[in-house]
């Protein structure tokens, strides 16, 4: 796989301590919506016993101009450093891995159960899907603790807009008084509310180890099919 150095064009804060940052996109750079990245800081004034090599979700789609990933904002080292790394820098990513991806057969509804930063593979995923007009039926229950936490809200309301075929849940647990939303955790009966014949999609899971855990057990005790789920952990994060 080649090794790219990559400049670092912009930061922005996305969420309750969380930023995204926005790299050069690499001449010949090819990737599919869903995949990662390991980004190596170079040369960092400080480090720890994690290191200074991360693997992050390609957030965004492959049709987008630069390369964005996402990140919560830990008291780590290499979080220390890639907050504090000026416009310009560069970085080494690795990349592409995975095969977080969306299915071929557009006849099959997807599922998307993520929750907190878990959602930068899925913003990509659905980013491109809703460019190239698929014909996936895709159905995404996004949970966070209160809207603040929440990233790239306004880009999944904005695909939902634009792709009749796409349908955003957000799902908060503490949600204000004027939240129209779901509430509470991803269970059950708010994905049968959501989900007309469970055992027709495939289903996406992504977000922290435990959470993804809970709805391995969730869609067991439904029935669905095991070889129907996909999943990927955020650790670390």
């Amino acid at each position: 796989m080649p090794i790219y150095n990559v400049k670092l064009m912009r930061k922005d804060i996305v969420a309750h301590s969380t930023m995204a940052i926005h790299l050069a996109k690499p001449k010949g750079f090819e990737f599919k919506a869903g995949q990662f990245g390991d980004i190596t800081l170079l040369d960092p004034p400080e480090t720890d016993e994690e290191g200074n090599i991360r693997g992050f979700s390609l957030a965004h789609a492959p049709y987008e101009a630069d390369l964005m990933m996402a990140t919560r904002l830990r008291d780590t080292a290499f979080k220390r450093v890639l907050r504090a790394l000026p416009i310009g820098a560069e970085v080494k990513l690795d990349a592409p891995y995975g095969s977080f991806t969306l299915h071929n057969n557009e006849r099959t509804p997807a599922v998307f159960l993520t929750g907190g930063i878990g959602i930068t593979p899925v913003r990509s995923i659905i980013a491109q899907a809703t460019h190239d007009k698929t014909a996936h039926r895709i159905t995404l229950l996004y949970a966070n603790k209160t809207p603040a936490d929440a990233a790239f809200m306004a880009d999944l309301e904005s695909y939902a807009k634009a792709n009749s075929n796409f349908t955003f849940v957000p799902v908060m647990d503490e949600a204000p008084g004027g939240w129209r939303g779901e509430r509470g955790l991803i269970n059950a009966s708010m994905l049968a509310r959501h989900v007309s014949d469970l055992k027709a999609p495939i289903y996406y899971l992504c977000g922290p180890a435990a959470m993804v855990a809970a709805m391995r057990k969730l869609l067991d005790e439904a029935g669905v099919d095991e070889d129907n789920t996909r999943t990927e952990e955020f650790s670390g994060y």
